[in-house]
């Protein structure tokens, strides 16, 4: 992890109030869009189980999450539960461990997230895409935390 400045761009109020509430209801009913999941970690100050929509990225075998944000509260949430969460998809909640990746490994993890949901996120990564070289993807890598699942569950 860079000990560069934190990162993050808030969601808009349509994004909260409108159609973050909507992917998770389908998800949790058990209709995936593009591949979302709802997470459930334990808020580092309340306890209070906090579930938000996430997008599971599945690359080469291996499922990752991408804040494309930046270090948003999901985020803080994972570090501070040790990495333990929940993704949930209808009536499957598959506990899992996630492991945060350094700024060198996300380069292609970010490549293949910006293919796959470039239309959705596209705009939090500064001009960046799918088609722009390693060194521009390492330039921003710092800004958005990757983390690979597994152990428990996965």
């Amino acid at each position: 992890m860079s000990e560069t400045a934190v990162h993050y761009r808030p969601p808009g109020r349509i994004m909260r109030r409108l159609l973050n509430p909507v992917v998770g209801v389908l998800t949790r009913a058990g209709v995936s869009v593009w591949g979302s999941r709802v997470l459930e970690v334990r808020g580092r100050h309340s306890g209070v189980a906090r579930q938000t929509p996430v997008n599971l990225l599945v690359l080469d075998g291996r499922r990752y999450l991408v804040s494309p944000r930046g270090e948003g509260q999901w985020v803080r949430n994972v570090r501070a539960a040790g990495g333990r969460l929940t993704l949930i998809h209808g009536r499957t909640r598959q506990e899992t461990i996630a492991q945060e990746l350094p700024d060198g490994e996300k380069p292609a993890i970010l490549r293949a997230y910006l293919r796959r949901w470039k239309m959705e996120v596209g705009v939090f990564f500064d001009g960046v895409s799918a088609e722009s070289s390693e060194e521009e993807l390492r330039r921003i890598s710092h800004r958005h935390p990757v983390f690979v699942l597994g152990g428990a569950g996965s």
